[in-house]
């Protein structure tokens, strides 16, 4: 069944000096051009492509930082996104991610990614590392 794209949103980060606070502003104006996504679907989808961010963020810049692209499209049925960056290549795996133990101090974003949307997938084409999310809307 393929999916009526209703709108897509483009953001553009340079990191530094933009930071996931960017991504929480850009979300907000989505939600409000986009009236008819759910407040639970806006609520997983904000802390999945958060949390992306903040990873790519922390583990994936070089010497002079990263950039990224986060491509937002959503459908009558679902909501795709795209976080492409040209950072340092991903050594993860989303689909290994698990909680950690309780008293972990990292290591539960790529697990709590997956368990608020129904796909999460990583490549990496030339020299780009690209980040895949889809949520049916509820």
């Amino acid at each position: 069944m393929s999916t009526v794209t209703t709108g897509e949103h483009l953001l553009e980060l340079a990191c530094p000096p933009d930071d996931v606070s960017a991504v929480h502003t850009f979300l907000s104006g989505v939600w409000d051009r986009e009236p008819t996504v759910s407040a639970e679907d806006r609520m997983a989808l904000e802390l999945a492509l958060v949390e992306l961010t903040s990873n790519v963020i922390e583990h994936g810049a070089h010497a002079h930082g990263v950039s990224c692209q986060l491509r937002l499209a959503i459908g009558d049925d679902r909501v795709d996104a795209l976080l492409s960056d040209d950072g340092s290549p991903a050594t993860v795996d989303p689909d290994a991610a698990r909680l950690p133990e309780d008293l972990a101090e990292s290591g539960r974003g790529l697990a709590l990614v997956r368990m608020v949307v129904d796909d999460l997938r990583y490549e990496r084409v030339d020299d780009r590392n690209r980040w895949t999310v889809a949520r049916a809307r509820r």
